[in-house]
């Protein structure tokens, strides 16, 4: 597995020094209300665990499951909703925990479908901004990383369902999902 990455981008260390420092903020800013992180499955699993446990408030936590990826490297464009919230968000500060910002489709696709559930408010926090792909405007309130267009995986983030368990983000090699 490890032999498949071309270069590490974010090292574990860097991974936990700017989880603690999200974590920090977000006690601050939600301080004396209760949010509900809601975590963009499958991807953000690993940075939504451990920025829960960097937030010293109370707070829930929820998931959906979109996609719009299947098993290429692109977003395709077209968001489905695989796994709805289990809980009721009408009146409740959310905040969508994401792993990677690219293009923004299928997030600006999941703040229109939770704003109709009228939240108290929605803010977006991204383990990565992948801001040079951007083509659809969605604010990110808390960003861990801004990176170049490469393919990354790692802490959470794959390639066809693999490589989520490694405990840095990494550049996978080209020849591996270019055909």
């Amino acid at each position: 597995m490890e032999a498949d990455i071309d270069h590490v981008l974010i090292t574990e260390e860097q991974l936990g020094a700017k989880v603690r420092e999200l974590g920090a903020r977000l006690t601050e800013d939600y301080d004396g209300k209760v949010p509900i992180l809601i975590g963009a499955l499958n991807g953000a699993t690993l940075f939504m665990s451990d920025l829960v446990r960097a937030c010293r408030i109370l707070l829930s936590i929820d998931f959906i499951a979109v996609s719009s990826y299947g098993s290429g490297t692109r977003s395709s464009g077209v968001v489905r909703i695989l796994k709805d919230l289990d809980r009721n968000i009408e009146g409740r500060h959310v905040l969508i925990v994401e792993d990677i910002v690219d293009t923004g489709l299928t997030l600006s696709y999941l703040i229109e479908s939770l704003s109709a559930r009228q939240p108290a408010s929605i803010k977006i926090c991204a383990l990565l901004d992948k801001a040079e792909r951007r083509v659809a405007n969605v604010p990110l309130d808390y960003t861990g990383f801004q990176i170049p267009d490469e393919f990354v995986v790692g802490y959470g983030l794959d390639y066809d369902d693999l490589y989520r368990n490694l405990p840095y983000i990494g550049v996978l090699k080209p020849e591996l999902y270019r055909g």
